[in-house]
């Protein structure tokens, strides 16, 4: 039992991890109903804001507080994010209103290669350490119930709080606020929200600045885990199941999609892996993505389109 427990306990905080990520496409989808291929980038880039801002800031201003000097470099990482989601939206979203959806599709392609080089031009392309104080060392609990205890990383445990306390306070923001309900409408119909005077442009601003902030928090959890490099941006293909295991406009579908597909892969790869050989972990998660598609396209909580002719 106790095995089983700490391989479950292990998929559910993965599986956190990747609703995080996969908040960031669902904000996206919601208010332009486009799937923001991006992501990644972003992430990366936030990423490497955070990495080398730090390393610059003590330089600067010869601080010498680690606590200080990060609190600095992630308002200033925010900050970037914040101007770069004005620029999308000045130069690229506010030109392609009510256009097709492929058309703002390769829009977002086009960003995700322009912030891949972009971000390795301003911050270069070696491996970065973000450093932000969590804790390394495992944790054992249990350890009068089971023998040896449950094994769980205090670094791991420590960022699914994070996540879960930020994807419930944004689930919070898009249910009962003013803009979020505005994000909503935007969702639904971008000519009818101009119509009763929601401004687009602003609503665009707002969710591509929250996906930032989104993809920063995730770039330093990922990056204090992984380091920080160019295939930190491949992270967010895990998160590409969760959103269609969940559905592409729910946020609880990425909550409930994250977890199932992160302790799926845990358990798929514990107590299958033996037999099948091993690398179910790689490939379980797009499994599962198909077979949803095949039988529920629109995901466990998203709504079902309904063509009337």
């Amino acid at each position: 039992m106790g095995p089983f427990l700490e391989t479950l306990i292990g998929g559910l905080m993965a599986g956190m991890l990747y609703s995080l990520i996969a908040l960031g496409f669902v904000l996206i989808f919601k208010a332009s109903g486009v799937f923001n291929f991006a992501q990644g980038a972003m992430v990366l880039f936030a990423a490497l804001a955070m990495a080398r801002f730090s390393e610059w800031i003590p330089q600067w201003t010869g601080l010498s507080s680690k606590l200080l000097v990060n609190v600095l470099a992630f308002a200033v990482a925010l900050a970037l994010m914040v101007v770069l989601a004005w620029l999308v939206q000045k130069l690229v979203l506010s030109r392609l209103v009510n256009q097709e959806g492929i058309t703002l599709l390769m829009a977002t392609l086009g960003i995700t290669y322009f912030l891949d080089g972009f971000g390795q031009t301003l911050f270069g392309s070696a491996i970065y350490k973000i450093d932000v104080g969590m804790p390394k060392d495992p944790l054992f609990l249990l350890e009068q119930t089971f023998p040896g205890g449950i094994l769980v990383g205090q670094e791991d445990l420590i960022a699914t709080v994070i996540a879960a306390l930020l994807v419930g306070v944004l689930s919070l923001f898009f249910q009962y606020t003013g803009t979020g309900r505005a994000l909503r409408a935007v969702a639904d119909d971008h000519q009818a929200a101009q119509s009763i005077g929601i401004p687009l442009s602003r609503i665009w601003v707002i969710v591509w600045s929250v996906a930032g902030f989104v993809a920063l928090v995730a770039g330093i959890i990922w990056g204090s885990k992984l380091g920080v490099q160019f295939s930190l941006s491949l992270v967010a293909l895990k998160a590409l199941p969760v959103v269609i295991l969940g559905g592409l406009t729910s946020v609880p579908g990425a909550i409930v999609g994250g977890l199932l597909i992160g302790v799926g892969e845990k358990l798929s790869e514990a107590y299958l892996g033996p037999m099948l050989g091993g690398g179910i972990e790689i490939w379980f998660a797009y499994v599962l993505a198909l077979v949803f598609l095949l039988v529920r396209p629109q995901g466990l909580f998203g709504e079902k389109i309904i063509d009337r002719v």
